[in-house]
């Protein structure tokens, strides 16, 4: 059998358990990361934002923040102001911290299509995420003009983060929603990645572009220069009919995914890491795979699309669910993904999203070179 991470161009996109629903958000890729690792802290400065790729394996605990910026507020200072906060932050030197230790924390930031659109509407991060089905979403919870996302593994650290961050903007930001999330723990898929079960009881995140040079190809921006080494994020809040889908004889809930829920084996055979064989077929001629599982209806392949790094934190309010993010550096390969899965991904219908929203993730920074400085000069 072939194994997913010799072919980069085939995935399960867990479209709506996705934790990656997916991913990811939020900070950090799915790996191999032993506890006092963690520990040891994540450089904030680089040619990308920790909390993509870095740390390797996700922490487990997650908040973002979605905002609005004030009209006529000067995006560049307000980033570079932000940009200094996360590296206070990650050194232990913001006074608000008050003496906690910020451990593994990442801070990763984005703009949202209106700011993004103003600087040039033809880059990459300018376009605003379409309508779907299965939503249910309010104006306050549809776009926004800033992402804050904060990952640790200390869930006291991330409020008292974000409020530093929040106090650092003052008044030139306008809160939207935030949401707080959870990750459980992880399963070994080889010797470099693992991936955690996601609230419906599966192994999701089992690929993606977990190699540097599968990144460049799919998750990193390489132009225009002032984009450069960002890369496009999706959040997507979800409802999720658990009740309803853990009611399911087994063998139909490994149906509806395309993948044994034991073991995360593609029905088709193998293990977790094994390439699906999405033409393996029953000597009666039945597809292994159902035509309308999840692993099916999102496959990279069969979409023509590139890998998303995807990850899902569960949540517990407002309603019991997830929080799904993918980073890919072209909005198609999520929004092409999800057209196909809406017509007929037997996932979907357990699912209501009630929050949406892209972001250009801005490039790295350092001291020396402001956050969002390229972009808004």
């Amino acid at each position: 059998m072939r194994r997913v991470e010799d072919h980069p161009s085939r995935r399960a996109f867990l479209g709506a358990g996705a934790t990656a629903l997916a991913a990811g958000l939020a900070g950090c890729e799915p790996g191999v990361t032993r506890p006092e690792q963690r520990a040891a802290g994540v450089p904030p400065t680089g040619r990308h934002q920790a909390g993509v790729a870095l740390p390797r394996e996700a922490q487990p605990h997650l908040l973002v923040v979605v905002a609005d910026v004030g009209d006529g507020v000067a995006v560049g200072p307000l980033l570079a102001d932000l940009g200094a906060a996360v590296l206070d932050l990650a050194a232990g030197a913001d006074a608000r911290l008050l003496g906690l230790p910020p451990g593994d924390l990442t801070v990763t930031v984005g703009v949202g299509p209106r700011l993004v659109r103003a600087v040039d509407p033809a880059l990459p991060g300018a376009a605003d995420l379409p309508a779907f089905a299965h939503e249910r979403v309010v104006p306050q919870a549809r776009g926004g003009d800033l992402l804050v996302q904060l990952c640790a593994g200390d869930p006291v650290v991330l409020p008292v983060a974000a409020g530093a961050l929040l106090a650092r903007a003052g008044d030139r930001v306008r809160e939207r929603w935030r949401q707080s999330g959870r990750r459980g723990s992880t399963v070994p898929v080889n010797q470099e990645v693992s991936a955690p079960r996601n609230v419906f009881g599966f192994v999701d995140g089992v690929v993606g572009p977990h190699t540097a040079e599968r990144q460049e190809r799919d998750l990193w921006l390489a132009g225009p220069g002032p984009v450069a080494g960002g890369t496009l994020a999706v959040l997507r809040r979800m409802e999720l009919d658990l009740a309803r889908f853990a009611a399911l004889p087994v063998a139909a809930q490994e149906a509806v995914f395309g993948r044994r829920r034991d073991t995360s084996a593609p029905l088709s055979g193998g293990t977790v890491a094994t390439d699906p064989d999405l033409n393996a077929k029953t000597p009666d001629g039945r597809y292994l795979i159902p035509a309308d599982a999840h692993l099916r209806r999102a496959h990279s392949a069969a979409v023509g699309v590139g890998l998303m790094l995807r990850r899902s934190y569960s949540i517990d309010e407002p309603s019991p669910g997830l929080l799904f993010m993918s980073f890919q550096n072209d909005i198609r390969t999520f929004t092409s993904t999800l057209t196909r899965m809406e017509n007929g991904d037997a996932l979907l219908p357990f699912t209501t999203t009630t929050a949406t929203a892209t972001f250009l993730i801005l490039p790295g920074f350092d001291r020396d070179h402001p956050l969002g400085a390229a972009l808004f000069a």
